[in-house]
């Protein structure tokens, strides 16, 4: 107690010096912006690259995270009161209109403490070194990709986020990042675990530009200031566990990525993905491939290459369902987060724990999603099918959100047993250890009946529109004129914002808690 209360009495002084420097650098934006009319997006990103800076050094000059704790929380409340009031031009990152109207709403400003502040809580006693690499990859590498993007960026990014990005900014993020972490992974190599300190040179520099490359898709696919919060966490994750857990070398991590990037690279080519799918599959599969290797690798490949092969085959025949779903068979982040997020939850969630039991539920939300696409893609390939809503029974046109047929259904289960076959590639010992056939009836089953949570949702709560230029029901919002121009459907319904990709997470949480729960209930890995 002593010692605490004896570095907070020496942690003072910084703290106010901390405060008095953050302060100065505010007012002297206000008074270039307001005085001087420079532009508001120099000023801030200014500030942002400050901002890095100081944080890098903040462990440096305070022994407890107290007052840097405190420093957050006070940065924290201003900006929450900014953000109402607008009291400080500076600090404001919404992207307006020439009449003042915000087009894109930013969080940045709450973000960028709110995540120094998390980051403070649970690294600072033992892993300093993350919090301060992170913090000014993100505060210098944002900043000046911003800058050049917004200056000398003339290549958009289409299909990306609804922020524009350019090529020019982008690459800016990732030399920027490489350079600022291939120094940092140098200069803390003491301060690391054997994993990582002991790795040679060349290691580190492809760990280093692997990384940036992370930090880059990070950036160019986020907007509204959400990428102040994800590019440090994304950051600090990979590295605390490269560092934490000795089940993984960095040299798996990087073949990892490298096969992620080939993959991304490839889907776009061959259009199973848009460019915001293609970065969102990366960053996704980096974290599987690279940190959960082939038995986590094998079942995500499965559903990914089957349900985009089958979403290709029979193109004539599923042609006339293009107007009535929401998306095409091209996916975007939107579909990779749906389908894919919460086995991306769940592998980070085992890497930070190694419970079997989350294994099941990474097999169960990827059998869930499987089974909801070739539902969907089987329901409507086969000849002169028919469809009933889950709800009612009645007879429904196939297509129809909630409608549920007979191919579909039993595709469905097919490609649920496909996850959990796939898993028996590669040597997936707790599989065996609970036994072949149980595994497979409670994988299948699994992604069976979280089909049927989906074509619930789809027929109770999902939107649905009705399309006065083609008279029909759709999941789409607008449609397009003869002449071109973009028609407002009219809702009739379902909820406004719950459409395919929400239901389609539904899906997976459903497929995965049924998995888990079932393996926790008989205690099989206890």
């Amino acid at each position: 107690m002593l010692n605490f209360q004896a570095a907070l009495s020496q942690d003072l002084p910084a703290f106010f010096l901390t405060l008095s420097l953050i302060a100065l650098f505010v007012l002297l934006a206000e008074l270039l912006t307001r005085k001087f009319s420079v532009s508001t997006l120099v000023v801030r990103k200014v500030i942002h690259l400050g901002m890095g800076v100081i944080v890098f050094f903040v462990p440096d000059y305070f022994q407890s995270n107290f007052y840097p704790v405190l420093a957050a929380l006070l940065f924290l409340l201003l900006n929450a009161l900014n953000l109402s009031t607008g009291s400080f031009r500076s600090l404001r990152a919404d992207e307006r209109q020439n009449d003042g109207t915000v087009v894109v709403k930013s969080y940045g400003s709450l973000l960028f403490p709110l995540v120094f502040l998390l980051l403070a809580l649970f690294l600072w006693e033992s892993h300093k070194w993350i919090l301060q690499t992170s913090m000014l990859v993100m505060g210098v590498g944002d900043s000046l990709a911003a800058l050049i993007g917004s200056s000398v960026g003339k290549k958009h990014i289409e299909h990306l986020t609804e922020s524009p990005k350019t090529v020019e900014g982008s690459l800016a993020m990732f030399f920027t990042s490489f350079l600022l972490l291939l120094v940092c992974l140098m200069m803390f190599n003491p301060e690391m675990s054997p994993a990582l300190s002991t790795k040679p040179f060349v290691v580190i520099a492809a760990l280093a530009l692997l990384l940036a490359l992370v930090a880059a898709a990070v950036e160019a696919l986020l907007s509204r200031g959400l990428d102040n919060f994800y590019i440090p966490i994304a950051l600090a994750y990979v590295l605390y566990v490269l560092d934490m857990n000795t089940r993984i070398i960095p040299e798996s991590f990087l073949m990892g990525g490298f096969f992620a990037f080939l993959l991304a690279f490839f889907s776009v080519k061959v259009k199973f993905l848009d460019n915001s799918g293609a970065a969102a599959t990366f960053l996704l599969g980096t974290t599987i491939f690279g940190i959960g290797g082939l038995q986590w690798t094998i079942p995500l490949l499965t559903f990914y290459l089957l349900s985009s092969v089958l979403s290709k085959l029979g193109k004539k025949r599923k042609a006339k369902f293009d107007l009535v779903f929401e998306k095409g068979s091209q996916r975007d982040a939107g579909q990779v987060y749906a389908n894919g997020g919460i086995a991306w939850i769940l592998m980070i969630i085992y890497s930070l724990n190694s419970d079997p039991a989350v294994y099941f539920a990474y097999l169960g939300t990827l059998a869930a999603v499987q089974a909801d696409t070739w539902a969907t893609e089987i329901g409507t390939m086969w000849p002169d099918p028919k469809a009933w809503l889950i709800t009612t029974f009645k007879s429904v046109p196939v297509g129809t959100s909630g409608g549920v047929s007979v191919p579909g259904t039993s595709g469905a289960f097919l490609g649920s047993l496909f996850i959990c076959a796939s898993a028996m590639l590669y040597d997936a010992h707790w599989i065996f250890e609970f036994g072949i056939a149980q595994s497979l009836l409670l994988i299948g089953f699994s992604g069976l009946l979280a089909s049927l949570v989906d074509s619930f949702f789809g027929a109770t709560v999902q939107a649905q529109y009705y399309d006065p230029i083609r008279e029909k029901v759709t999941e789409r919002t607008h449609s397009f004129a003869g002449d071109g121009s973009l028609v407002e459907n009219r809702l009739i319904k379902g909820v406004p914002f719950v459409n395919n990709d929400l239901v389609n997470t539904f899906c997976a949480v459903s497929g995965s808690l049924l998995a888990y729960a079932v393996i926790s209930y008989f205690e099989i890995f206890q």
